[in-house]
């Protein structure tokens, strides 16, 4: 009898699982719209180390003395995660990173102060005893070469000034400038490390009278037009189309004319929306020499926020206006005579949120962004705007009803939070993008005029956002169900590729990033896998898949020349599967690649300086494909030759 109930057990529990099917169907006939190459987009905005401590090569945090340099020092404050995302406490500078040597020695200038609103003013004491300023945490690699410059002024018996990095260990190197003039001028920095180490940056002089330091910087010497090169070496394996910039929230806030003209010269101002400050270093000049440098489009998002409908338009005409008009002749004064020919703009950032600076009610930002719109297109009629939208509030339907006319796309934004098990996790991103799809259909079905005007959706800002902050600012870390999850969301954009025109993963760089950088090395993180596999190998003519299986998310598409078809499959099951491919018409030919993105653990993670844990894997085969064989927890790509009968 116990024997008995011990079967009926395991039959029960058994019962509990459902039962793996071995067969899907793709209906090779049955074709999608064009699956659009922006999908694969990405996302920037000036927040916590995603450009500064990221992308940006410079090592000198408030290199242009923002803050005022005081004797008490206490620059880090910390900051308390958001109540609704959560997360850890991270640090944020909120005072002076300058250390003053020889209490008393430095003061503010903020007479004639060389940009912004400070320069450093050392007096010195005139007894042989060095005084300056100090700063911490330059991360140093043996061997590599930094170079850099300073502005300096001050009584030439205050020379020499010495520039001088000393690492923990003692180690110093160290650079005399012998002449100093009233007046400031420009002076080289040069050093190679002897060491792998952690140093800090002095400015110092044991002469008489006094120095001023204007500003200064210190950058890797193989940095790319201020680019870091290996974080850029990663953005080109990331190879995607398209970048949103420079927020977000940010933009809400932002000046773009801060961010133009001498890079030197531009005044550091506090972030409008983040904690921490905006050196005003990287601009649209900087911006689109990085697009350059890495084959991709810009997008750039104007600030309809605090920002007036004149400077959006000023915006737009400073980038595509040829050299007659007004702005486009400041643009040639700042060293870029031909127009940039931006493309993409979106009108405004999420101004629906009481959140968002300068959040306004929906029939205020209607007629901002109508007259905006007007305006654009007087200086550039081919420019493609994007407007603010949210199912949620119901934004979107009543953007498309009184905005229809003003706009090319209208914007979303999705962000999911952990799920309570593995498999909720993954399956969330997707859920809420099919959800935005079904919400877009009814919009088209019940709003006047709408279907015709063939408004797509614009998903410039979507990903997963929960956990600790360990590269700062929402500095999170993504795992092997993330990366389940975001293959998985864009499975949701295949089937929906009729209304998905673009989609932009927020963040590319530690701020939610599929990139991590520390202060030296850099790392593909799980999330950005998917995105390189699928913009690189899946094809873009989607077909119809049927007879699914539990557990398994199965999507297919022709390549372009439809001589080739992919498949794509994301597992959410902690086992191993397979299953055979079933075609409604057509024969596959000898031979097929097939790529794998796996880790049993799905908390598995990669890290800056580590060995990745989660890479992408490739075999080829010779024989005609006829089954898929799928790890646990695995992302399994194949492509192979395909022929229609006819």
């Amino acid at each position: 009898m116990k024997a008995f109930f011990s079967l009926v057990l395991v039959i029960l529990l058994l019962g509990c699982q459902e039962p793996v099917k071995d067969a899907v169907t793709i209906h090779t006939k049955e074709e999608g719209e064009p699956i659009s190459k922006y999908v694969y987009g990405q996302f920037i905005e000036h927040l916590g180390k995603s450009v500064y401590g990221g992308l940006w090569a410079e090592m000198v945090q408030d290199r242009k003395f923002f803050f005022a340099i005081k004797d008490y020092y206490d620059p880090c404050g910390i900051e308390q995660p958001n109540d609704y995302w959560g997360g850890s406490p991270f640090p944020y500078m909120k005072a002076s990173p300058w250390k003053i040597i020889g209490a008393g020695t430095v003061k503010m200038d903020s007479i004639a102060p060389f940009t912004g609103k400070y320069a450093a003013k050392i007096t010195l004491p005139n007894n042989g005893a060095f005084a300056g300023i100090a700063q911490e945490s330059f991360s140093l690699l043996k061997d590599k070469d930094y170079n850099g410059y300073i502005y300096l002024a001050g009584v030439p018996e205050a020379a020499p000034v010495v520039v001088r990095l000393v690492t923990s260990k003692g180690d110093t190197m160290l650079q005399k400038i012998e002449t100093i003039t009233k007046d400031y001028a420009k002076y080289s920095l040069g050093f190679k490390s002897a060491v792998t180490d952690s140093a800090r940056l002095e400015i110092v002089s044991s002469g008489k009278g006094m120095f001023k330091i204007g500003t200064l910087s210190l950058m890797p010497a193989d940095n790319i037009d201020g680019w870091r090169a290996d974080v850029v070496a990663l953005l080109k394996q990331l190879n995607s189309p398209i970048y949103r910039w420079p927020g977000g929230n940010f933009v809400s806030g932002y000046d773009w004319r801060n961010g133009v003209g001498e890079r030197d010269k531009r005044p550091t101002t506090k972030n409008p929306a983040w904690t921490g400050i905006e050196t005003n270093d990287v601009g649209i000049h900087e911006f689109m020499n990085l697009m350059k440098i890495i084959n991709s489009e810009p997008f750039i998002a104007v600030n309809l926020g605090l920002g007036s409908v004149e400077d959006a338009i000023a915006e737009v005409e400073y980038c595509n206006g040829d050299t007659t008009t007004a702005e486009g002749k400041k643009r040639k004064l700042n060293s870029a005579a031909d127009p940039f020919k931006v493309k993409y703009w979106a009108v405004g950032n999420e101004m629906f949120g009481s959140w968002q600076l300068g959040f306004m009610p929906i029939a205020d930002y209607q007629a901002k962004h109508n007259k905006a719109a007007a305006g654009i297109w007087k200086v550039d009629s081919t420019a493609q705007l994007i407007g603010v939208g949210d199912i949620g509030t119901n934004w979107s339907r009543r953007m498309m009803t009184v905005s229809g006319d003003y706009m090319n796309l209208l914007s979303e934004h999705q962000y999911s939070k952990e799920g309570a098990d593995v498999v909720s996790h993954i399956n969330a991103l997707a859920s809420q993008i099919k959800a935005v799809a079904d919400s877009h259909r009814i919009y088209r079905k019940e709003v006047p005029g709408l279907e015709a005007k063939d408004i797509r959706i614009a998903l410039d800002e979507y990903n997963y956002w929960y956990g600790p902050n360990p590269y700062g600012e929402l500095g999170i870390v993504y795992h092997q169900k993330d990366a389940l999850g975001v293959a998985k969301a864009l499975h949701e954009m295949f089937r929906n590729s009729d209304l998905y025109f673009m989609a932009n993963y927020a963040q590319t760089v530690n701020v939610l990033g599929c990139i991590k950088a520390d202060g030296i090395t850099s790392a593909l993180e799980a999330t950005a896998l998917p995105l390189i596999l699928y913009r690189n190998h899946y094809g873009t003519i989607p077909v119809k898949v049927t007879d699914t299986i539990s557990g398994l998310d199965v999507v297919a598409a022709y390549t372009s020349g439809k001589d080739s078809m992919t498949v794509a499959v994301v597992s959410s099951l902690d086992r191993e599967s397979s299953f055979k491919l079933n075609f409604e018409q057509g024969a596959t030919g000898n031979g097929y690649k097939i790529w794998t993105i796996a880790n049993s653990d799905p908390m598995a993670f990669n890290q800056p300086g580590k060995e990745p844990k989660i890479v992408i894997s490739s075999e080829e085969k010779t024989s005609k494909i006829k089954s898929l064989k799928i790890p646990a927890y695995g992302i399994v790509l194949v492509k192979f030759a395909f022929r229609e009968l006819h």
